[in-house]
C-alpha cells in the first residue's frame, strides 16, 4: 500500500482559480519522491491538501492509509510539515512554542505536556 496515494485531485480558489487539476500519483513507503513544477503550477496547494491545511475541491489524497479530509487528525499524528515562513514565536522557549502548537492541534493537560516534552 502506498504511504501517499492521490487520485484526480483538484483545487479551485475564488475567482475562479484552478491551482491543481486532476492530479494523481501514488508515493511507496521509503521511496524519494519530488513534486516539481514552475511557479503557480500548484506545489504548495498539493502539499497543504495533504498536510490538511487546506481542503481538496475534488478526488482524493490519502496519507499513512488516512483520508486527509475524513480524518485530518489521524494524518497530522503521521506527519511533520515545516511552512515556508516561521511561526515560532521568538519571545517564547522551545517548549513554550511546542505546547502553543499543541494547543492549537487540541491538546491539553498532561498529553499537552508529555508531547511537548518528549
Amino acid at each position: 500500500m502506498p504511504i501517499i496515494e492521490v487520485e484526480a485531485l483538484e483545487k479551485t480558489y475564488p475567482g475562479p482559480v484552478k491551482a491543481v487539476c486532476g492530479l494523481s500519483f501514488a508515493v511507496e513507503e521509503g521511496e524519494v519522491f519530488a513534486l516539481l513544477g514552475p511557479n503557480g503550477a500548484g506545489k504548495s496547494s498539493t502539499v497543504r491538501m495533504l498536510a490538511t491545511l487546506a481542503r481538496p475541491t475534488a478526488g482524493r489524497a490519502m496519507v499513512a492509509g488516512h483520508d486527509t479530509v475524513r480524518e485530518p487528525a489521524a494524518v497530522r499524528r503521521e506527519i511533520g510539515y515545516v511552512a515556508q515562513s516561521s511561526t515560532v514565536d521568538e519571545q517564547l522557549t522551545g517548549v513554550e512554542n511546542l505546547r502553543l502548537q499543541g494547543r492549537l492541534f487540541g491538546l491539553r493537560g498532561e498529553a499537552l505536556r508529555q508531547r511537548a516534552d518528549d
